[in-house]
């Protein structure tokens, strides 16, 4: 009889975690990086709240928002990727809290994997539902498919099965697309502004773009209207700790999933700028695009900077960009219902933990995850601004989620045991930083979006926030205090805080993608 084969690193290192390989361990470094950048889409998150930001400061907060918000994001994922080194297991957010928290570790490993279920799950119904409402304005240039909330929803289903049954085929052809995704987005982004920088009779304005300032939503505070501006890039620039998720599957994990997390941000920070400038500098008629019958405000800037046809081309591009975005969304929100269940935190947790024996991977958990981002973005049936809502519901259950682990690891100071990657002397500003900025857009985001506020003007995001937050409170107190002990190892055969050898990277080292 043959020994066993020996672990390898990763497989050692997730054993120390207290777990066994489950999930096919195939993904490279790029690809970790290429699900969390196909996740943050610059060419989704932008466009699909480019009318909400010409309304709500208009050029000069999309301008001037971006970098800002992009500069505490950044903030924010560094501090993440560094615990990411530490524990790179498919929990990621909620196991790191459980190993974090000084006292009461299931409780915060509890909260914190909810709230991180709430924002995944909003994120997916953000991303498709986008991917809907720009396809259908495509269909209505194209073939006259009328532009209405009843079509948009039923193109989001749609998008919803496909990105279902693409998540149940194993994760290679994941891998393969979000590949694929990378260039698709990067090459789009110099298309798209290309066309509109190289193409148009005439351009906006420097001091248009860059200090024009808009305020259709009906409040008077100028520098309250301004600050909800900075959803467009906040929404944006999420769903990076999908890189996390992932590193059950990926190789040489304590070094790729932070690597994943801080390239997706820098690359579409950089990204992300050049686009919106090119399409602020594009806009020909500010009121006449954003009142535009497609309901898409940047399709009618494509129509009016480059004509119709090229308007088409635009958008295909947008649209296949979303697509990709909205499957690796589905991805990283499977793999993250797949661990929180495993340690027995979801309602039908024995089911949403099944690994199909064929793809290994959660099947189960894949239409979970599709089906609570249906029912999420159904309301926009009846609330105007209920996409709004959506895309705030997923910054602050995601950023809710990042940034407890963050505290935790600050409160535990030199005690906490690094990872190969790491951010040195740098660790308790950049941590301090996130959690600010983090209690600031937690408030912000659930405040009224216009005046007046009326049943169908009403943001509901912090409805839904309690919602999901009371009925984790509720079973957390009158059943789950009793069994819920954190992430339930499976072989823990070494201290589950190690380093690991290898190089000790510094913060510098670190930031270049390899």
């Amino acid at each position: 009889m043959s020994d066993p084969a020996p672990l390898s690193t990763d497989e050692q290192r997730l054993r120390e975690l207290g777990y066994t390989q489950e999930l096919a361990r195939s993904m490279s470094g790029f690809s970790n990086f290429a699900v969390s950048f196909s996740i943050v889409s610059v060419l989704s998150g932008c466009l699909t709240l480019y009318g909400m930001g010409m309304n709500t400061g208009g050029p000069a907060m999309i301008t001037w928002g971006w970098p800002l918000v992009g500069l505490m994001t950044l903030c924010v994922g560094l501090a993440m990727a560094e615990i990411c080194s530490s524990y790179p297991t498919a929990g990621g957010l909620y196991y790191w809290s459980a190993k974090l928290a000084r006292s009461k570790g299931p409780a915060a490993s509890w909260f914190t994997g909810w709230f991180n279920f709430m924002g995944q799950v909003a994120v997916t119904a953000g991303v498709d539902y986008g991917a809907a409402f720009f396809t259908n304005a495509f269909l209505d240039l194209q073939f006259g498919f009328t532009a209405s909330t009843g079509h948009t929803v039923e193109i989001f289903v749609v998008i919803l099965l496909l990105h279902g049954l693409l998540n149940t085929r194993g994760v290679k052809l994941v891998a393969l697309l979000n590949s694929v995704s990378v260039w698709w987005h990067l090459v789009g982004v110099a298309v798209i502004v290309g066309a509109l920088a190289l193409l148009p009779d005439h351009h906006a304005s420097a001091s248009f773009v860059f200090s024009h300032f808009v305020n259709n939503t009906g409040f008077q505070n100028g520098f309250y209207v301004g600050m909800l501006g900075l959803l467009l890039a906040q929404y944006t620039l999420t769903g990076y700790d999908a890189s996390a998720h992932m590193t059950e599957e990926t190789h040489d994990a304590a070094r790729s999933g932070p690597r994943g997390i801080v390239n997706a941000i820098v690359v579409s920070l950089v990204a992300g700028w050049i686009l919106l400038l090119g399409i602020t500098f594009a806009i020909q008629d500010y009121d006449g695009e954003l009142a535009s019958s497609t309901g898409v405000p940047p399709a009618q800037i494509f129509i009016d900077a480059i004509g119709p046809t090229g308007a088409k081309l635009l958008l295909l591009i947008v649209i296949g960009a979303q697509f990709f975005c909205g499957m690796a969304s589905v991805t990283a929100n499977s793999r993250m219902i797949y661990a929180f269940s495993r340690d027995g935190a979801l309602p039908g947790a024995k089911l949403w933990h099944r690994i199909n024996p064929r793809t290994q991977t959660p099947t189960s958990a894949v239409w979970l995850a599709t089906g609570g981002a249906l029912l999420l973005a159904l309301p926009v049936l009846w609330n105007t601004t209920a996409y709004a809502a959506v895309t705030s519901i997923s910054v602050i259950g995601l950023y809710i989620s990042y940034v407890i682990p963050v505290f935790l690891r600050l409160r535990q100071g030199d005690a906490f045991q690094r990872g190969p990657w790491h951010l040195g002397r740098w660790s308790r500003i950049i941590g301090s930083v996130a959690v600010g900025w983090t209690a600031v857009i937690t408030v912000l985001f659930m405040l009224p979006t216009v005046s007046p506020v009326t049943a169908v003007s009403f943001n509901y995001t912090p409805v839904a926030v309690a919602v999901v937050l009371g009925f984790a409170g509720l079973w957390w107190l009158v059943s789950a205090r009793h069994w819920f002990t954190g992430p339930r190892v499976q072989d823990a055969t070494a201290p589950d805080s190690q380093e690991l050898p290898g190089h000790q990277g510094t913060l510098a080292d670190e930031l270049e993608i390899r």
